[in-house]
């Protein structure tokens, strides 16, 4: 089944902030968080184990739980299994990126791509979330990012297990869609080229957005389009570096990088173009983008993505954009 006539829309939940991403949120917050995005029309919610180790999962479990199920889709990830055993946070594996969730559960996670750990991994999402069934299941950090240079032996412990499993699931109707959930577009251009199992969407973070995006036109996003697949784009705002954030990739924002944000908000500001909008439209211009998925720890934001999906924004601005060469001059455009 194609992507876009599985999602209910083109804006998603990003959940990762709810699993206390980078602070500790209150509990009332994050569940009034998931409440703006209802409340906004976004029937879209993507999740995963990862997020402080289950954390945001119990905490959408909750959120969604008095919502009619047939009105929302549900996308999580595999790769990692979530135990009641508890440990200390220094123990963690390698790939696991702690100080981004340093204020989650303490439960041990253990990072697994083989067939049974996917049954489990999905068995563990649907108590968290409350849920019999979820639409989507993305493979999770399948890249170098995670793995350093032994991603590609992860990739092909994936290819044994994780890739059957969900083809398995898929073909029994138990979930709609499967594919990789990551921050890089090697692994997704390699699941691209293999004979079988054969994907049907991706999650890419952080690669198609309006400060990085030219490795993504070079191949991916063609090569995903060819074959009637989809892509949902997360992190459309770079860690926030976009919108004022001082982080980018995770890290503190170089002074180059600084300079083209400074150059875009120049021209934005004389248009009278926000940098929300900005980002999420230039994501969503391009014909294999499905939906974009802004996280949001706070219910204003909420209302501010939507704002901002809704912008009526002036084609002069994008033009100066690509005469200042600041998108890349192959990259589709809004309007």
């Amino acid at each position: 089944m194609a992507l876009k006539d599985i999602l209910p829309g083109r804006i998603g939940f990003g959940a990762a902030p709810l699993g206390n991403m980078y602070r500790d949120i209150p509990q009332e917050e994050a569940l009034a968080t998931v409440e703006a995005a209802w409340n906004d029309g976004i029937r879209y919610y993507d999740n995963a184990p990862f997020y402080g180790a289950g954390l945001a999962e119990i905490r959408m479990g909750e959120a969604l739980s008095g919502k009619p199920r047939d009105e929302y889709v549900i996308s999580t990830k595999v790769g990692r299994v979530i135990l009641d055993e508890v440990e200390e946070r220094s123990d963690r594996e390698p790939g696991e990126k702690v100080g981004l969730f340093g204020h989650g559960r303490p439960n041990k996670v253990v990072q697994d791509y083989g067939h049974d750990a996917t049954l489990r991994s999905i068995e563990g999402s649907l108590k968290r979330l409350r849920t019999d069934h979820i639409e989507i299941a993305f493979v999770h950090d399948l890249a170098q990012d995670f793995w350093g240079d032994i991603w590609l032996e992860k990739f092909e412990e994936a290819r044994k297990g994780a890739f059957r499993a969900l083809d398995r699931l898929r073909d029994e109707g138990v979930i709609k869609a499967w594919g990789l959930g990551v921050n890089r577009v090697e692994p997704i251009e390699l699941v691209l080229e293999l004979d079988e199992p054969k994907p049907d969407a991706f999650l890419l973070a952080g690669r198609y957005t309006l400060l990085d995006h030219d490795r993504a036109l070079q191949r991916l996003m063609p090569m995903v389009a060819e074959r009637g697949l989809g892509v949902v784009a997360g992190g459309p705002y770079s860690s926030g570096a976009l919108v004022g954030g001082p982080n980018f990739e995770y890290a503190p924002i170089k002074p180059d990088m600084k300079t083209r944000i400074d150059r875009i908000k120049a021209i934005a500001d004389r248009h009278g173009v926000s940098m929300k909008a900005a980002g999420l439209q230039f994501s969503l211009a391009n014909p294999a983008v499905a939906a974009v998925i802004p996280g949001a720890s706070q219910p204003s934001r909420i209302a501010e993505d939507g704002a901002a999906l809704r912008e009526t924004v002036p084609a002069e601005f994008w033009r100066e954009l690509r005469s200042e060469g600041l998108v890349n001059p192959q990259a589709p455009l809004p309007a």
